[in-house]
């Protein structure tokens, strides 16, 4: 049984919709947020793809710099400055520190592993109060490989000095659950509004419709 429990941050913990906000007033369009951060995605993508290392923050004020000019919109320096620092400063979803408390509690080993880089990572966590909560706060920009990369799963587990069998990562989004369940993990699926796994596909044990109902699943699992 897995006993050092992963977490990916962004969308998983913490809640982006607070940068919708800032996505209107740049752009017009509040709706224009996700748009970006699956553009994001894209980018670090295709360089994990083809052995170009692309670092997040890099990846997202490049995808930025697309949506505006899909839009034919003169992206502002300070405009850019100003979604990436809100990005070190999100809140944490309500369900978060409740699931969490119970976790701990219950004797597994807590950490996170994200894609941001390690700075904005620690920033991320201490201003959601949540840095606490974990053993350890991992960043895949360590390895330069990012998730769904195997490498990035791997940072888990020999941090913990523990096999990939022994981790389980809890994560939001299908192409992480993906990453993780190939390289050996167990996963989580947070089915957080909007969120859904991928059809072909191999399914985690465990799915909730937030990270309570996942704490559940998971205590459930250990017996």
């Amino acid at each position: 049984m897995a006993r050092v429990l992963a977490f990916d941050v962004n969308e998983t913990l913490l809640d982006l919709s607070v940068l919708d906000g800032l996505f209107e007033e740049a752009f017009g369009d509040p709706g224009l947020r996700q748009v970006w951060f699956a553009q994001m995605l894209q980018i670090a993508f295709v360089g994990a793809i083809t052995d170009r290392y692309v670092d997040f923050t890099s990846a997202q004020r490049g995808a930025l710099a697309m949506v505006a000019e899909r839009r034919g919109a003169e992206l502002h320096d300070a405009v850019a400055d100003a979604i990436l620092a809100r990005m070190r400063d999100l809140p944490a979803h309500p369900d978060v520190p409740g699931a969490l408390g119970r976790l701990g509690d219950a004797g597994f080993t807590l950490a996170t592993i994200t894609n941001s880089p390690s700075d904005v990572a620690r920033d991320q966590l201490r201003n959601a109060g949540l840095h606490e909560r974990f053993a350890a706060t991992l960043s895949a920009d360590h390895v330069r490989a990012l998730k769904p990369r195997r490498e990035a799963y791997a940072l888990v587990a020999d941090t913990f000095d523990v096999p990939l069998a022994d981790v389980r990562l809890v994560a939001a989004h299908a192409w992480d659950i993906a990453g993780a369940l190939a390289a050996g993990c167990s996963a989580a699926f947070v089915a957080r509004p909007g969120m859904v796994l991928d059809p072909l596909g191999a399914r985690p044990d465990i799915v909730g419709a937030d990270l309570g109902e996942v704490a559940d699943g998971i205590l459930a699992a250990a017996g």
